[in-house]
């Protein structure tokens, strides 16, 4: 066994945009397991947009991420070495260890999963918290009738990638917002949107309200901003509004909705929701993905940084919009 661990600690809190300096690497001793523990190397680490908000140190869902510890993040990986009789080496496992080469645990929040038929990366996208947060908003916020129009924003990315292919399957139709050409045509040609509007081309409003001639009854919004305040204009009466992220304000100030009364000229539903305080619909949205993933009915597409040290620059790239599809850092 390796006696060195490498991992990215939270080095200082970003003042503004995050910069490589707020991450530290550091190397430290694996000490030997105890009873009960297992060590994993982790094959693959997630980047997601919500640890740019676990960065401050400010009021939110969940505790700042601490400086000098271990960044935060989900990870999928190979049990190495155990010493509890629930996992055996060989296993492969989806964890919280974050940005480090080994994670050692108790089992504790420890899954296996089966990588026979779907690629072990797809534990950490299409088959894991992405998808089923955007399975659950959706489904439980949204829950589009068939022919409804629903807007789906960073439609190329890990969760707007799943909503709008499971707004298609549900009967729905489902309009794009990405940034790009490339990207526009992956999610239509790809992934089976009807249209796609590329926010970078100056003229959202005009283009999402042509790609929506019958109006909006279902927005998953995951930037903010003024992608949010262009669907919002074109919301049907009654729409529901799935809150997940708000990409736009991360690293700065917090950016403002220009016609907020038009929540209540359309009597609209607008539902912030954070995927892991649902924890009840997690087997039931796996098994439909990881169905229909093996089925090949669900497309995905995955953005892969080299090695640990790439972690800080392609998170980064992440804030940035760099990435095309799920950000993953491939660790071995």
């Amino acid at each position: 066994m390796p006696q060195i661990n490498r991992q990215f600690v939270l080095a200082s809190r970003p003042q503004g945009a995050v910069t490589p300096g707020n991450f530290r690497l550091v190397e430290t001793p694996l000490a030997p397991l105890a009873d009960g523990e297992i060590r994993v190397r982790n094959h693959y680490l997630s980047l997601d947009p919500y640890m740019r908000g676990r960065m401050n140190d400010s009021k939110s869902y969940a505790p700042p991420q601490p400086l000098d510890e271990v960044m935060i993040g989900g990870t999928v990986g190979e049990v190495v070495e155990s010493k509890n009789s629930k996992f055996a080496v060989g296993d492969k496992v989806v964890a919280m260890f974050g940005w480090q080469e080994y994670g050692t645990s108790n089992g504790a929040g420890v899954q296996k999963v089966d990588d026979t038929h779907v690629p072990l990366s797809a534990y950490l996208g299409a088959i894991g918290m992405p998808g089923v947060t955007g399975w659950y908003g959706l489904n439980r916020i949204i829950a589009p009738k068939a022919g409804e129009t629903v807007v789906v924003s960073a439609a190329s990315g890990a969760v707007g990638s799943v909503v709008g292919q499971l707004a298609k399957l549900a009967g729905a139709r489902a309009v794009g917002i990405a940034g790009g050409e490339e990207k526009c045509r992956y999610v239509v040609e790809t992934l089976g949107f009807d249209a796609c509007v590329d926010y970078k081309a100056g003229n959202l409003y005009q283009d999402l309200k042509a790609a929506t001639p019958d109006g909006v009854d279902g927005c998953f919004e995951n930037v903010g901003g003024e992608v949010l305040d262009a669907t919002l204009a074109r919301m049907n009466p009654f729409g529901r509004i799935a809150l997940c992220g708000y990409i736009a304000g991360y690293d700065g100030q917090p950016v403002p909705l220009r016609h907020p009364s038009l929540i209540l000229t359309q009597r609209l539903s607008v539902q912030g929701f954070i995927v892991s305080e649902h924890m009840d619909v997690w087997p039931e949205a796996l098994k439909q993905l990881g169905t229909l993933v093996a089925q090949k009915k669900l497309q995905y597409r995955e953005s892969i940084a080299q090695g640990l040290d790439a972690a800080p620059e392609a998170f980064i790239g992440l804030l940035k919009g760099r990435n095309f599809g799920k950000q993953l850092v491939k660790l071995i």
